[in-house]
């Protein structure tokens, strides 16, 4: 729980841009999976331009609102494919715009967790071992285990988020669970002490 008592608000950030995308069903699970105390929702990526440093000193509208969300979240969760065994352009792209200008990360402190979804035999580990280092430079602590890279079979999970196969189902409310632990723990440690007993 946060200091609000309203549980713990996760900016959820989709590394694909493609509308029929298999992260974006996995999301879709996410959500439906995610336990009481942990609140997901969208942060659309589609529409930011291509960063640049020439936008520092006055951000085009769709940044400032898309980094206005992401820093009135509590914790991320980063749900992408693996292309070319890196992370795609369009999540490098948004995370260069949630961390500048330098002294405005929106990472900063904030816990993070990654998971994806691949047709490919090894889904997207390599990416999220690219992705593990970014996030260590944006001062974002990072959710190391479970690791959540899953193979994606035809039919696994519906459009609207309902995962056929039990357990895989399993697997991904153990992940939220996991990740809800490990955010809370960070977001209880930044909470300032309290007055000491006399």
């Amino acid at each position: 729980m946060t200091s609000t008592g309203v549980g713990i608000k996760v900016s959820t950030i989709i590394g694909s841009l493609a509308t029929g995308s298999i992260n974006r069903k996995l999301a879709k699970a996410l959500e439906r999976l995610a336990p009481a105390g942990l609140q997901l929702h969208e942060i659309p990526i589609r529409d930011l331009p291509l960063y640049s440093y020439d936008y520092d000193t006055d951000f085009p509208p769709v940044a400032r609102a898309f980094k206005a969300a992401l820093a009135e979240a509590d914790a991320v969760l980063i749900v992408s494919p693996e292309y070319n065994r890196s992370i795609p352009g369009g999540l490098k792209n948004a995370i260069d715009w949630a961390s500048r200008p330098y002294g405005t990360n929106a990472f900063t402190h904030k816990p993070s967790a990654i998971i994806g979804t691949s047709p490919g035999a090894i889904s997207t580990a390599i990416a999220q071992q690219h992705l593990r280092g970014i996030l260590a430079a944006c001062d974002s602590p990072h959710m190391t285990a479970p690791e959540a890279y899953l193979h994606y079979t035809p039919g696994l999970i519906a459009d609207d988020g309902t995962v056929a196969d039990p357990g895989t189902e399993a697997f991904l409310r153990k992940f939220l669970e996991a990740f809800a632990s490990f955010a809370g723990s960070v977001l209880a440690a930044r909470q300032p002490a309290g007055p000491s007993a006399p």
